[in-house]
């Protein structure tokens, strides 16, 4: 070894020397060596150390002390210099540490003074305030006050209820009411003249109209007699005249119905019309199939079988809950991103730039006509219909022969920046006592309870609570998606929960709470019973879909959110949704007679709302388990293995990989927990940071470039599928990924496309796993 090279190692150790001593140096005399006697004095309520301002004369001492002579001497004697720099650097280091970073139990002189109110946790009176001033009568007077007329999307009826609301609110004492409009593409039917409205015709040989159906749902109760009821329609469906002298029946219109039909039948539906029945998957999704596959129109129907227990007349509207013959559906059928179809991703302001609605440049808006029908209807095009027979598990609950079909027989406060959110829409297709108005009306009742308590000074949330009303759902969720993209850099960094209520009830089967099975104390047991989850430890949540306005705060902003209803028991009544969804007999009759006499239900759901509410607004540590996380992360994998393990081990994917990913996530997120236990509530700073690593940590799972695809759709755990809307999926990048490898013509490019996205979660569970950290120590060792 060289002279110089021997010189050069000798600086280089004495440099590592000089920082270590430096470093234990600053480390001794911070922790032991420097206290001020301004430590301990106070101002009422908060240290000085917390307000003090920087010294405006040092900045001027470092600037006029800077001498370009020293420099120059020490760029000479760079080998010593930098021992020197390595000794200071570790002394500043050291004293930085040991006077700021170290901290044992006995150092309380860092928060003497902190006023109380800043420490204090929830009073526990207030929740038992909350609940037991929710009162069943004051719930069914609003939903009927709701329900007395139509209001549709962008309605004037609509925006009537918004004021209505509005004013609501501001005589309950909530502290500012605002209504936000945009200017959004809605649809609508005809309604004035006959000939253009929406109708189906069957003809015979000689070109005579045989049958053709009814343009309005038949008035059954005189609660329905109104005037402004639209007709039965899917929103966005394309307008025009289609014919065909072949119906085909596709069952629910599912992805597998049509590739069965095409595998085991002879059957193409390219330039027919195809009847599908409701449930199972999205409309709008059975409507795009029939549209890729080349059908000219597509016809829905609520089959008896999925909600009317097969039409006994005793039990269907006006007599019971179950939809009768007349009911029909509404709906809309665009699939596209949530909120403004000419807006997608920014809200739809007067500045905002559109697509075109035609065009180059243009939204993508379904190209086939769709209508809805009854199943009285549908029962009359099925007699019409010939073929084959459909295997079993297509037939539904008519009393007719289902067939494949063909040509027809006859042609033819302290912490006031961080919010709690508590939503439902306004809108509804008709009446709406379900969906939403349910909802609306608990709403109404919870807002009246806890603005009553703020104006008689009992209470005031330590977080803002802020109710809104969106309008626009049913069209795809548009209000809520336009205001989430207006306001998405401040909801997405003070944000604690979105809380939706998009129906408070949804059957009637439910115990009401208070007079049934006493084997059930509380709401929770019931739950439990109903709802456990695989090992009975808990009762079972569903996931998060893009069935209502919960969506863009989970989706598109990794805001925690969470959908409250009461339901029926799946398990016993095999029903993809409540029967009169969507129907003009949606009514206050229907509620208040068939579903929940006495608005028990309805109470205890405004109940459950407002406690979780009130507890996400009060607890001085934000109620979050990131462990819980894990747990479902990990459920995600172990399906994904099951469905698809051997195929992507054999393309060379290591589930593996994402399995060790999850594993470090757990270990971080049993660390988080423990710290958590153990956080000085004493220091609201203490308390501040760990509340934003709970309530942000969401944030960590969305990926700005979104699910292949689907740019929108951001959030890399929890979506909903691809080819169907109303179902959810853990990871749904890989599933919907896995799910289009197969039978594609273009299969190398598909596993490129998986391969990709399986780095991209892993690197996001890793990026979340960094959040749940000690702040001053993210990154590994």
């Amino acid at each position: 070894m060289s002279p110089r090279a021997q010189n050069t190692r000798r600086f280089l150790l004495l440099a590592v020397v000089a920082a270590i001593v430096g470093l234990v140096i600053g480390l001794l005399i911070g922790r032991y060596g420097i206290r001020s006697d301004n430590d301990d004095y106070k101002i009422t309520g908060i240290s000085e150390t917390f307000v003090q301002d920087a010294d405006p004369y040092i900045s001027a001492e470092i600037m006029d002390n800077i001498n370009s002579e020293s420099i120059r001497q020490y760029l000479r004697r760079k080998f010593l210099l930098l021992a020197v720099v390595a000794a200071i650097v570790g002394l500043v280091i050291g004293l930085l540490i040991g006077r700021y970073g170290i901290r044992s139990d006995n150092d309380d002189y860092r928060i003497t003074g902190i006023s109380e109110t800043f420490v204090q946790d929830a009073d526990p009176y207030i929740s038992a305030e909350i609940m037991d001033n929710i009162n069943s009568e004051n719930i069914r007077q609003y939903l009927r006050e709701l329900t007395e007329h139509p209001h549709l999307a962008g309605t004037d009826a609509d925006y009537k209820q918004a004021k209505d609301l509005q004013e609501f609110w501001r005589s309950v004492g909530l502290d500012e009411t605002f209504i936000t409009p945009y200017d959004v593409l809605l649809s609508y039917p005809e309604t004035k003249d006959e000939s253009k409205m929406n109708r189906i015709f069957v003809y015979d040989s000689a070109g005579q109209v045989v049958w053709k159906s009814a343009l309005y749902e038949p008035i059954l109760d005189p609660s329905e007699n109104k005037s402004n009821v639209v007709p039965p329609f899917n929103a966005y469906s394309a307008s025009g005249d289609v014919s065909s002298t072949d119906l085909v029946y596709v069952n629910y219109g599912r992805v597998e119905d049509f590739r069965w039909l095409a595998q085991n039948t002879d059957i193409n539906i390219t330039g027919k019309i195809v009847l599908a029945r409701y449930g199972k998957n999205f409309r709008g999704d059975k409507a795009y199939q029939a549209e890729i596959l080349g059908a000219k129109g597509i016809i829905l129907y609520s089959d008896p079988e999925d909600y009317a227990n097969d039409g006994e007349a005793t039990q269907v509207y006006p007599h019971g809950w179950f939809l009768p013959e007349s009911g029909t559906q509404r709906g809309t059928i665009f699939r596209g991103y949530i909120g403004d179809p000419l807006t997608p991703g920014y809200p739809a302001t007067e500045t905002a730039y559109r697509l075109k609605e035609n065009g180059t440049n243009s939204v993508v808006l379904p190209k086939i006509p769709c209508h809805p029908i009854g199943y009285a209807a549908a029962k009359i095009l099925l007699s019409y219909m010939s073929g084959d027979q459909v295997p079993a598990s297509w037939r539904g609950g008519l009393n007719i022969t289902y067939r494949f079909g063909g040509p027809l027989k006859q042609s033819g406060w302290l912490s006031l920046d961080r919010y709690v959110l508590l939503g439902n829409h306004l809108d509804a297709w008709v009446f709406g006592a379900i969906d939403p108005s349910s909802g609306t009306a608990v709403m109404k009742e919870v807002s009246r309870v806890m603005g009553n308590l703020v104006q008689k000074k009992k209470w005031r949330p330590r977080r803002t609570i802020i109710f809104c009303g969106w309008s626009g759902e049913e069209y795809k969720l548009i209000g809520s998606t336009e205001w989430v993209e207006q306001y998405i850099k401040n909801l997405g960094s003070r944000t604690v929960a979105y809380l939706n209520m998009d129906m408070a009830i949804e059957a009637k089967k439910v115990p009401n709470p208070d007079e049934t099975d006493t084997r059930f104390k509380t709401v929770y047991d019931k739950w439990m019973n109903a709802f456990p989850n695989a090992d009975k430890s808990r009762p079972r949540g569903f996931r998060l879909g893009t069935l209502s306005d919960y969506a863009p705060f989970i989706q598109r902003a990794g805001i925690p959110s969470a959908d409250f209803r009461y339901t029926y028991n799946r398990n016993e009544l095999k029903l993809p949704s409540y029967p009169l969804y969507h129907s003009k007999y949606e009514t206050f009759k229907a509620v208040d007679e068939f579903m929940d006499r006495g608005f028990k239900c309805h109470r205890a759901s405004g109940q459950v709302w407002a406690e979780v509410a009130r507890n996400l607004a009060d607890s001085l540590i934000v109620p979050f388990q990131v462990e819980d996380y894990a747990k479902k992360l990990k459920d995600g994998v172990d399906k994904l293995d099951n469905e698809f393990g051997l195929l992507m081990k054999k393309n060379g994917i290591q589930l593996e990989l994402l399995y060790k990913a999850i594993s470090v996530f757990a270990a971080d997120a049993a660390d988080f927990q423990e710290r958590a236990k153990h956080v000085d509530k004493k220091n609201p700073f203490a308390i501040r940071s760990l509340n934003d690593q709970l309530t942000l940590m969401e944030r960590a799972f969305i990926d700005p470039e979104g699910l292949p695809g689907r740019p929108l759709a951001r959030h890399i755990v929890f979506a909903d599928s691809s080819t169907n809307s109303y179902a959810d999926a853990i990871f749904p990048g890989l599933i919907d990924g896995m799910f289009e490898i197969e039978g594609s013509a273009d299969e190398e490019r598909r596993w490129d496309i998986v391969k990709k996205h399986f780095s991209v979660v892993i690197h996001t569970i890793d990026s979340a796993a960094s959040t749940l950290r000690d702040v001053s120590a993210f990154m590994p060792l």
